[in-house]
């Protein structure tokens, strides 16, 4: 971590002690701020959040030229990757596998180049590890990350989608029929026997959750002059722009998908947690919260999937939230790379979950391995020089299919509704 980073680091630490003491003081004096206290700490919270965009940015900087380094060191016979075992091989079309991730850049780079047919699919070849690729920053596994042009699309893909990042569990398969997923509705119960009674049966109810094969696409222009470029990563630059993309597509519907022509979101299933109180706007309060930590039951809490997931103006609510001993619930981080803390669980942020409002469902909660992702194969890229041919650029469509289901509905993710008055 470089200098610059930790001079951030510190400026954000202290001015998260400098709101503290500011809303330390209007609550020791037991009244709400006053119209320059609140615009102060308005103020300061749009200064954090710059900081912490700033913090990101560096990071991830540093973590390109890192790579761009070990790159150039590579082409030009210098250091090898450190990282052990093969890269996942991609096939193009008219081509067959490559012998090493420089002959497959070159097969990807030559179907930019138009030199290899219209079609090029990107496939995992063997297992992938999603939470490794849940990267955003080089402490936060950046480093390790493969550097394989599937990997690159995915890693954008999950850094824009809440749901990827807090462990979702994904379903690769090669092709897109609908596959039957068992969904968990109630736990098998117990009770006491006494001696020569029958004991009573109780089984777990199952059903069924269809997972099938939505197709989600973007357009993407690139101009000749930077294709024919080679000292552009032209690779990185269309996994950066494929992955968000659909990313976001995709990280929509994960979050508030109907299920009908759509994938499944998880506010649909989830189980409500603690309603607010009324007459407040649907406002939560740090009680809401702690009573909507310990709604979802200790199994549940233990994984290493549990995360809060909200929207970003809920976070400003979120970190003046204190306990019942007039201490922070909200604990910044203090590491590179690493989320906040709520509760001791990290805190996610979406665009897509509903802000704080009457009835709107603002805070989830819970064990988001317990959500299912499929996707049906790769990343399927196609080449146009026709479609924008008046202005010389060359087009690529990237097609992707996939769908989504919480397949726990006995209460690993629960929600904050605000009252509905």
């Amino acid at each position: 971590m470089s200098d610059m980073v930790k001079t951030l680091r510190e400026r954000r630490q202290k001015l998260w002690e400098d709101m503290k003491a500011l809303a330390d003081k209007a609550s020791a004096e037991n009244r709400a701020f006053t119209p320059e206290e609140q615009g102060a700490w308005d103020a300061q919270n749009d200064e954090l959040d710059k900081l912490d965009a700033r913090i990101k940015s560096a990071l991830d900087t540093e973590a390109r030229a890192k790579e761009a380094d070990e790159a150039f060191n590579r082409l030009h016979g210098g250091k090898k990757d450190s990282g052990a075992g093969k890269q996942p091989e991609q096939r193009g079309q008219g081509g067959g596998e490559g012998g090493g991730q420089g002959n497959r850049a070159e097969e990807l780079r030559s179907f930019l180049r138009g030199e290899r047919g219209r079609f090029y699919d990107v496939n995992p070849e063997g297992p992938i590890d999603y939470r490794t690729l849940t990267k955003g920053t080089a402490s936060a596994g950046g480093n390790t990350v493969p550097t394989s042009f599937y990997d690159r699309l995915i890693a954008h893909l999950i850094e824009v989608s809440a749901i990827m990042q807090a462990g979702a569990t994904i379903l690769n398969t090669n092709s897109g029929e609908v596959i039957q997923v068992p969904k968990t509705t109630a736990h098998s119960s117990a009770a006491i026997v006494t001696e020569g009674n029958t004991i009573s049966a109780s089984d777990p109810t199952f059903g069924q959750i269809p997972l099938g094969a939505y197709k989600y696409g973007t357009l993407i222009q690139v101009s000749r002059e930077l294709l024919d470029d080679t000292g552009v990563d032209l690779e990185g630059y269309l996994a950066s722009q494929a992955g968000r993309a659909l990313g976001n597509a995709f990280g929509a519907h994960a979050i508030t998908g109907t299920g009908t022509s759509q994938p499944r979101g998880v506010v649909t299933d989830a189980t409500l947690g603690v309603t607010g109180g009324s007459g407040v706007g649907g406002a939560f309060s740090g009680d809401n919260i702690i009573d909507l930590f310990y709604s979802v039951i200790a199994p549940y809490r233990a994984s290493q999937s549990c995360k809060w997931i909200m929207k970003d103006s809920t976070v400003g609510a979120a970190r003046k939230l204190k306990d019942t001993t007039g201490q922070y619930i909200w604990q910044p981080s203090l590491t590179a790379g690493a989320p906040d803390m709520l509760l001791g669980k990290p805190v996610l942020t979406d665009p897509n979950v509903a802000g704080v409002a009457l009835s709107a469902k603002s805070v989830l909660f819970g064990d988001f391995s317990q959500f299912f992702v499929r996707f049906a194969g790769g990343v399927r890229f196609e080449r146009s020089d026709d479609y924008a041919f008046n202005s010389d650029l060359v087009t690529f469509r990237a097609l992707m299919r996939a769908d989504s289901s919480l397949v726990d509905l006995t209460g690993a993710v629960k929600y904050f509704a605000g009252n509905a008055a």
